[in-house]
């Protein structure tokens, strides 16, 4: 059987691969998706879309991903403690179901000329001068964007993110309670927090998510947490899913193949956010692909860190502070005082953003004061 060549295979058609597509055609790759399933497809996840994932897009040539469906202007943030903080975000966000939001990558990558197959990859063959996939593809760069659970970084050797460094979230679909998005956070089996994310036609996006420690978790146990914390009719729609925390990243990539969103472990430590982090990290994965498979491992390493390696140390240290529930205390306490915290805050766990001095100041001052005010 003779191979089928192409420049850049991308594996996985999610929002990481979808935007990989469009950039390796953007700068003149020849450019082929790969999924094991059909779209429009559901894929688990809180749907909530950050400004700066809009704002990648942009940049890709893609507009109208949020049509049709409101801007979610308000943030209420729950700390362990019970204390909150409700503000209007920097930015307004979206609430977008994933069958609609990714169906909408996927069509504008095809109309970029990205070809899109069904197909699930199972052998990935890499050599110096490029990747078989199947024995049936020859790619000059393969791009792995294919979730938590990648073929393709699993070909590179790299196993899942142990505990402490994975979480796991159930998802569903309730009637929506007001029109702000609802983080309620919790200081049993921390860190752990409920969300609801209003879309805009009176439902929500529910779910609930912890990290793991050791203990298998039953779906069962995540709908009970799921219930306590967010009381109401049952969710419909009801699915699980792996998180792997940034705070345990394998490389970028190796020769001629590349990892892009979840399959790089790019999910918030410190929210769970992931679609911001995908079309982000999809987008330079793309662009050095298609530059051909000399160095491409090396290029993509080299953007990857310029722009976001500080905002991820930053997202790690926040992650290694928070684990004490009486940090997110002092934070959501600092956030309600002073609303230059609370968008700093915002910026960290759903974009790019990084700690600064005076951000640290005030949450240590607001945990000072709590001790004084204690003894």
């Amino acid at each position: 059987m003779s191979l089928e060549h192409v420049d850049v295979a991308v594996v996985g058609a999610g929002p990481a691969g979808a935007a990989a597509a469009l950039a390796a055609r953007r700068a003149g790759a020849s450019v082929l998706l790969l999924d094991k399933a059909d779209f429009p497809r559901d894929k688990p996840c809180g749907d909530g879309i950050a400004a700066d994932a809009v704002d990648v897009l942009a940049e890709l040539g893609v507009t109208g991903v949020t049509d049709g469906y409101p801007a979610v202007k308000r943030l209420r943030l729950v700390a362990p403690g019970g204390g909150e903080v409700a503000r209007t975000l920097p930015r307004p966000a979206h609430t977008v179901p994933r069958k609609v939001f990714d169906e909408r990558l996927v069509r504008a990558a095809v109309a970029q000329g990205a070809e899109l197959r069904r197909h699930a990859v199972r052998s990935i063959r890499p050599d110096r001068d490029g990747v078989t996939l199947d024995d049936r593809i020859r790619a000059r760069v393969v791009i792995g964007a294919d979730g938590a659970g990648s073929v393709v970084r699993r070909a590179l050797g790299h196993p899942v993110n142990p505990d402490g460094h994975l979480a796991i979230a159930i998802r569903g679909y309730a009637p929506a309670v007001g029109t702000e998005q609802l983080i309620r956070t919790t200081s049993a089996r921390w860190p752990a927090y409920a969300w609801s994310f209003p879309i805009g036609d009176g439902s929500a996006n529910v779910g609930y998510g912890e990290t793991l420690r050791g203990t298998p978790l039953t779906k069962a146990y995540l709908v009970n947490r799921l219930a306590e914390l967010l009381p109401g009719g049952p969710p419909t729609g009801l699915r699980a899913h792996h998180l792997p925390l940034s705070t345990r990243r394998p490389p970028p990539g190796r020769g001629p193949v590349l990892l892009a969103g979840d399959a790089l472990s790019l999910i918030n430590p410190f929210t769970g956010e992931g679609i911001f982090y995908a079309v982000l990290s999809g987008a330079l994965a793309g662009a050095a692909a298609a530059a051909g498979p000399q160095r491409a491992a090396a290029r993509y390493a080299a953007a990857f860190g310029d722009r976001l390696g500080r905002h991820l140390r930053h997202s790690g240290f926040a992650a290694l502070l928070t684990r004490r529930p009486s940090v997110v205390d002092a934070a959501v306490r600092a956030a309600r005082r002073d609303g230059a915290v609370f968008h700093r805050m915002v910026d960290l766990g759903l974009g790019d953003g990084v700690f600064d001095l005076r951000t640290i100041g005030r949450i240590g001052a607001a945990m000072l004061h709590k001790r004084d005010a204690a003894s």
